[in-house]
């Protein structure tokens, strides 16, 4: 969006924005959710959903993302979906944003496409597809039929004969480690802790990465740091 037509839609002489539009102008003003749906309301639509099927990420939850620049780190919704990474986050797992449909989830694409597994130890795939799976089971029964979750569940079973094996062990309750292992192809393996911020009212969450001082995971992400932000894998 250029400073011209920014500038005509606050005098009013400018075209309707879109939806899109309207959505990615009260993100970059970290509106809050009402402050949102009034300029929807201004533009001449709808509110698009609040809560669990928002994408609106709250200014709070924005405000600290931003002060994170430096550490690796993510907001995601309830279903895998990665809303805003930081530059760093961006070098440790790849962009992670600009995926469509089913394949913005994490879960999807670990079922439905082998490259998302290869950031991560070939040793740990088991344990995280019960992770994964257990989690959507919980996140299915929560929602209920005809929720995002169901039908993301549904279009695994199509796609993935482990899901299907996995969802008939009805296992729920199977909590990721703290500590997260990942396999970049030029620092090599990082074991970062994950600290998690919720936001109840949207069902996001930020995850912040970090290694212990000292340890070599410490120094592989301050070479990270270095060279994955210049030339982002």
């Amino acid at each position: 969006m250029s400073t011209d037509y920014y500038a005509r839609l606050e005098r009013g002489t400018g075209p309707q924005p879109s939806e899109q539009m309207i959505a990615s102008i009260a993100q970059g003003l970290h509106l809050s959710v009402d402050e949102r749906d009034h300029v929807f309301r201004l533009a001449g639509h709808n509110p698009p959903a609040r809560g669990a099927n928002s994408d609106h990420i709250s200014p709070g939850l924005l405000r600290i993302l931003d002060r994170l620049q430096d550490t690796p780190a993510e907001i995601v919704n309830e279903l895998g979906e990665t809303l805003r990474q930081t530059p760093l986050g961006v070098a440790l797992t790849g962009d992670a944003t600009h995926f469509t449909g089913a394949h913005r989830s994490l879960v999807y694409r670990w079922f439905a496409d082998p490259r998302s597994r290869q950031r991560y130890p070939a040793e740990d795939h088991a344990a995280l597809s019960r992770v994964y799976a257990a989690g959507l089971r919980e996140l299915v029964t929560t929602r209920g039929p005809g929720s995002r979750a169901h039908a993301l569940a549904a279009m695994l079973h199509e796609r993935s004969a482990e899901f299907r094996e996995l969802w008939e062990a009805h296992e729920v309750g199977i909590r990721p480690s703290e500590t997260k292992r990942f396999l970049h192809a030029e620092v090599g393996m990082l074991e970062l802790q994950c600290q998690i911020l919720l936001d109840p009212d949207q069902s996001h969450r930020l995850l912040v990465y970090t290694a212990e001082p000292g340890s070599e995971s410490s120094e592989r992400l301050r070479l990270l740091s270095v060279i994955g932000t210049q030339s982002i894998p």
